[in-house]
């Protein structure tokens, strides 16, 4: 019994540390898409084909 709930404990723990990694990346992923973004569209006008 002792072995599974060891186990559990380093799992949950793992995923814990995961989510928040996750979490991180995410929000930086979105304020860099964000930030892009805005530079695009203010540049838009020097734009020319």
């Amino acid at each position: 019994m002792e072995k599974a709930y060891k186990t559990m404990q380093q799992t949950g723990a793992g995923n814990i540390a995961l989510g928040i990694v996750m979490m991180i990346v995410g929000v930086t992923t979105g304020i860099l898409a964000i930030v892009n973004g805005a530079r695009l569209l203010k540049n838009k006008s020097k734009i020319t084909f």
